[in-house]
């Protein structure tokens, strides 16, 4: 026992006389005096601070310039709306900036003679109301009176909602945001007249900007800008001239409807209906509706059905025969992408994003257009949408062979899959390369 307790954990700390004593764990040596910092850290700290600096001063002064940038883009997207009627009067003997001016000032006097036109109505239809508002407010006490056995009087009524403390705090507030209202009308003003600015200068020094742009480009980049700002144009101008002449059409038709009708403001209305329901895709015409159908029901319940039945029946003839015809050169994208374009743009930058999406995806699909390879599509049933004779059955035999194994034994595979791989090599080959490609698989050697 004692023998075992000297060979202990005790036993095995002790070193034999004579002996060195073990090494104990290495020790780092002693920095050197003269170790200094590496030489890139201090610059690379003072350049992730620039940086820094520099996103932060990019940051700030992109939030306090977004409206000015808005603007530039409106502004931008007019001038290639008129850049084809100041070409069109360039290249018959008149200047850019008179021909700009020319059409700034036409395109002015059509829209302040709208807003003249609606806004007339609209006064003179709140004169109205306010003028017969006494009327009906004692044909709703009459009837709720004859109805609930009530002793309502339009007197007691109004002197209940002068006293009330609402139409009173209604009133102060209404007074102190007077200024606020002048506020926005006035800086509303200036931004049409930054709006207006921006697009008189991008449309009468149009060549001298290209030129600017594609002095700094190399020539192969110069082409491609130049055909981008091509494409641009074309579909801008061609969006709104398409717009203009089916919102002339859709006017003119419901003008003669509103007349036939006897409904009070028939041009205006007609208007209305003109512009909204082109500017305003797919539910436009709806949308626009709505009013004509308003006034018609003052006149008559019955013409307001009327009104409803022949909006409904003019946007199908609007779509389906009208719209293919007028904008196949210009503007031919599918509703939905209409759509889609334009509440996205609604979300990105409001209205201004409403009225610039259809062109700019117009653009942007013609311009990778030109850059995407395509194929003529095989000539399978099941590209018109149908799925061929047996159903199901006769489309699980034909692709059963698309999954085909090769065969070791054979070393080739089934006929179905090189009739499948023949026929997805030749896709740009139409039809007859299609009937050689099943020719092929019929003998098993379109595989190999």
């Amino acid at each position: 026992m004692a023998a075992t307790d000297e060979t202990g954990p005790a036993g095995q700390n002790t070193t034999v006389p004579g002996t060195p004593p073990p090494a104990g764990p290495p020790v780092d040596p002693a920095p050197r005096a003269d170790a200094r910092m590496p030489r890139w850290l201090p610059r690379a700290m003072v350049l992730a601070l620039a940086l820094i600096a520099v996103f932060q001063l990019g940051s700030w002064a992109f939030h306090q310039l977004t409206g000015l940038l808005i603007n530039i883009l409106i502004a931008f997207f007019l001038a290639l709306a008129v850049e084809p009627a100041v070409s069109w009067m360039a290249a018959r003997g008149v200047r850019r900036g008179l021909g700009t001016f020319l059409v700034v000032v036409g395109v002015l006097v059509v829209v302040a003679g709208f807003v003249t036109l609606l806004g007339s109505m609209l006064a003179e239809q709140i004169i109205k109301i306010v003028e017969d508002f006494p009327q009906y407010l004692d044909s709703v006490i009459n009837w709720i009176n004859a109805h609930f056995h009530t002793e309502l009087r339009r007197v007691d009524i109004q002197e209940n909602l002068l006293r009330s403390d609402w139409l009173r705090n209604y009133v102060q507030n209404s007074a102190t945001g007077v200024l606020d209202v002048s506020a926005q009308v006035l800086g509303g003003l200036f931004r049409l007249l930054t709006i207006g600015l921006f697009s008189f200068y991008f449309a009468a020094d149009g060549p001298r900007l290209r030129r600017t742009i594609c002095s700094v480009l190399p020539p192969a980049r110069q082409t491609e800008v130049l055909r981008a700002w091509e494409i641009a144009v074309n579909k801008t101008g061609g969006y709104l001239y398409s717009r203009g002449l089916m919102a002339l059409i859709s006017g003119l038709a419901h003008y003669v409807l509103l007349e036939f009708l006897d409904v009070p403001y028939a041009p205006v209305l007609a208007v209305w209906v003109g512009l909204v329901s082109q500017f305003i895709p797919t539910i436009g015409t709806y949308l626009a509706g709505a009013l004509p159908m308003l006034i018609a029901f003052t006149v008559a319940p019955w013409y307001a059905v009327w009104v409803l039945v022949f909006v409904v029946v003019y946007q199908q003839f609007e779509n389906y025969v009208l719209q293919p015809k007028l904008t196949a050169r210009t503007v031919d994208i599918h509703p939905a992408v209409a759509f889609g374009s334009v509440i996205a743009g609604t979300a990105l930058l409001g209205a201004v994003g409403a009225l610039i999406a259809i062109p700019a995806v117009a653009t942007l699909q013609a311009f990778l257009g030109a850059y995407v390879r395509r194929y003529d599509v095989t000539d399978d049933p099941r590209v018109h949408g149908h799925r061929g004779s047996g159903g199901a059955g006769a489309f699980g035999r034909r692709g059963r062979g698309l999954f085909a194994q090769r065969r070791p034994e054979s070393g080739g595979v089934e006929p179905a899959a090189a009739a499948g791989v023949a026929g997805a090599g030749t896709v740009g080959s139409g039809a007859g390369g299609a009937a050689d490609a099943a020719g092929a698989g019929d003998g098993g050697t379109a595989g190999e």
